[in-house]
């Protein structure tokens, strides 16, 4: 196998015949844009500076560093976004939870054991897990029976906070942290199938249109056609990308050298796939605690976050995966995919609420823009308006 400084290349996103080609005796290909990516800044009226406009993100340390300003885009503009495509995006979900609105129209008290069987049947289908089902059903039974919730309207509500109030306590950190230091290094993990390669090409499309520099990391070894996958994302977001120019190449080399050169280049974010896995391949598994010591070692802290991609369309079976990767490498968040075309959209409310653990990020749709930060109270609003 030949060594990590000489089976790596370093390309841009764009067209071989636009790009401009700078030797390096470590045997790296590196490419350059013909222009560096610029920062979007805006005029602060009540600063006199500048300051960063849109991506929900944190970072520790120094307030005004860039990942705090950088931290401010999401929130504001996701807001304007996420109504319109979390409305459009849980079609089969809301189609299964339509039923309560039935049952509640007309509900009355001599009713309320027949009506809150048929909520529990409904939330079951929707994948909201045992666990919830019933913990939720049982506290409007109470709160009924307690003169608590006397109409339709309100039991409805009711099941709407007790949902919203799962998310915002057991989820409530959906904002990435990005740290102080760059880059800020984000790991993708998950298994096959699952969206991984995509959401991560989707996310450095978000960032860069936030007006970060954004350094792709081709770790997916194992998946021939992954690296070719990957460089057609740089393509279209505009970003760089650092591949192993061998095959069978070890992805914490792969990884490594990346943040070395987001590094020794001021990339703000450095983002890196990882070969797809079960998570009952306990070599596999291992490979990922390897790359994330290989990262650590290059920048302190790193990475920032380790988010795991999970198919929306698996339901309640995505947990076992979800506590497995999170025992071995310690997930920080997710991204939950494909929850466009699928009707088990409580399986969202389940993971959170097993593992503690937010979801950072929802796919629903196909279009690079359908990658959306998690927003509670708007999902809780879709699925059951």
């Amino acid at each position: 196998m030949a060594s990590s400084s000489s089976s790596l290349s370093l390309s841009n996103n764009l067209s071989t015949s636009s790009r401009t080609f700078i030797p390096n005796p470590s045997s790296t290909t590196v490419f350059h844009h013909l222009s560096p990516p610029h920062l979007l800044r805006l005029h602060s009226p009540a600063t006199g500076g500048p300051h960063f406009s849109t991506l929900r993100c944190s970072a520790a340390g120094s307030e005004t560093g860039f990942f705090t300003k950088l931290g401010r885009l999401i929130k504001e503009k996701a807001k304007k976004d996420v109504e319109k495509i979390f409305s459009g995006g849980f079609t089969k979900t809301r189609d299964n939870l339509a039923v309560i609105d039935e049952l509640l129209l007309y509900w009355n008290l001599s009713d309320t054991d027949r009506v809150l069987d048929e909520i529990e049947e409904a939330l079951l289908v929707s994948d909201f897990g045992p666990k919830i089902t019933i913990k939720i059903v049982e506290s409007l039974r109470d709160d009924i029976y307690a003169g608590k919730l006397k109409s339709g309207t309100e039991i409805k509500d009711a099941l709407k906070k007790s949902v919203l109030d799962i998310l915002t306590t057991k989820g409530a950190k959906t904002e990435l942290k990005l740290g102080f230091r760059k880059p800020a290094v984000i790991m993708i993990v998950g298994v096959n199938g699952g969206g991984k390669t995509t959401s991560l090409g989707k996310l450095a499309y978000r960032l860069k249109s936030e007006g970060a520099s954004i350094l792709l990391a081709a770790g997916d070894t194992f998946r021939a056609a992954a690296s070719d996958q990957l460089e057609i994302w740089a393509e279209r977001t505009g970003c760089e990308i650092v591949s192993a120019e061998k095959e069978k190449a070890k992805a914490s080399a792969v990884l490594s050298q990346a943040v070395k050169k987001g590094k020794e280049q001021g990339f703000d974010i450095v983002l890196c796939d990882t070969s797809g896995r079960l998570h009952t391949n306990y070599s596999l598994m291992e490979e990922l605690i390897a790359c994330k010591k290989a990262i650590a070692k290059i920048v302190n802290g790193a990475p920032n976050e380790i988010l795991l991609v999970l198919d929306g369309t698996t339901g309640l079976n995505m947990l076992p995966q979800a506590r497995e990767f999170n025992e071995v490498v310690g997930i920080t968040g997710f991204i939950l995919t494909k929850l466009d075309g699928s009707a088990r959209g409580g399986c969202v409310v389940s993971v959170v609420d097993e593992l503690g653990i937010p979801v950072k990020f929802i796919g629903v749709g196909e279009g690079v823009e359908d990658l959306q930060p998690f927003e509670a109270e708007a999902f809780v609003n879709a699925i059951f308006s």
